[in-house]
């Protein structure tokens, strides 16, 4: 009887493997763009995002692309395709529930009582849900309180995901966190039950306006007098002085009492800047 032979290790063909070198410009130009940090440990997770544009440009290796991208000069459109390759973009409706809780039951009657319309925006608002559960949760308080006004604002860097989030298109299992009383008032399921799909209802997709930011640029294309900005689970990725940079712009767009909401995974602990703490994670505009 032959001794059953041990499978050879599957390895990437060194053609479609980044160089040390070539990850270090891919990590440097993220950093640079975005401020988003790509340590050593992301190495594989980008040549595999990067490996798929690779083959959609027809290029047969990840070196060749870099070249495209840093060397020819002529390809800026896909400098954004980059970005869109490499940014992580975790969400969940209803995510981090203390925050809708917090703003329904502190936030919206104080302001309804200000009597002036609304403003809130999403900043990193990836694929669209945490928008679309405020635009869920406003309208409900709209329901039972007359006149309140009010809108909401969500960007990101990546226009990959905005295009999905305009279509507001989700797999079934997402809305899990959202409440059923919302889900049958709110939410629409596909015809066909087999492609377990849904889509938001045109009154809350009409209730939110898309544009990208990136929150490097040394301005932002928004209002200076936000009642409410949420900026979740972004912080986590930039250095400190990054982090004051940004934290510093946003609260220019915040207005004196208005509140800004982070991502329980962040800190701003030890930065200079003019925010008071109501609770954890959870602050307002001195």
């Amino acid at each position: 009887m032959k001794a059953a032979r041990t499978p050879l290790p599957v390895t990437q063909p060194a053609e479609e493997r980044l160089s040390n070198a070539d990850y270090q410009r891919v990590a440097q130009f993220v950093t640079s763009a975005t401020g988003i940090k790509l340590p050593p440990a992301k190495k594989i997770m980008v040549e595999g995002r990067l490996r798929r544009r690779m083959r959609a440009l027809g290029l047969s290796s990840l070196h060749e692309y870099c070249e495209l991208v840093f060397d020819s000069g002529t390809c800026d459109d896909e400098v954004v395709n980059l970005i869109d390759a490499v940014t992580t973009n975790k969400t969940d409706f209803f995510r981090e529930p203390t925050h809708f809780t917090f703003l329904n039951k502190t936030v919206l009657p104080l302001l309804y009582q200000e009597g002036h319309a609304v403003k809130m925006w999403s900043a990193a608002s990836s694929i669209g849900a945490e928008p679309y559960t405020l635009a869920m949760v406003l309208s409900d308080f709209a329901d039972t309180h007359p006149g309140f006004r009010f809108s909401i604002m969500a960007s990101d860097i990546s226009t990959e995901v905005l295009s999905q989030a305009a279509r507001a298109i989700y797999a079934e299992d997402m809305i899990e966190p959202v409440p059923l009383a919302m889900r049958e008032r709110y939410v629409l399921r596909s015809i066909d039950p087999a492609r377990r799909l849904v889509r938001m209802a045109p009154e809350i997709r009409a209730q939110v306006r898309f544009l990208r930011i990136n929150l490097m640029d040394a301005r932002y294309p928004v209002d200076r007098d936000m009642d409410v900005i949420f900026c979740r689970n972004i912080l986590i990725y930039f250095d400190k002085p990054t982090q004051e940079m940004v934290v510093r712009r946003l609260c220019q767009h915040l207005r004196p009492g208005g509140f800004l909401m982070l991502g329980h995974s962040d800190s701003i602990a030890g930065l200079s800047i003019p925010l008071k703490s109501y609770g954890h994670s959870i602050f307002r505009r001195e």
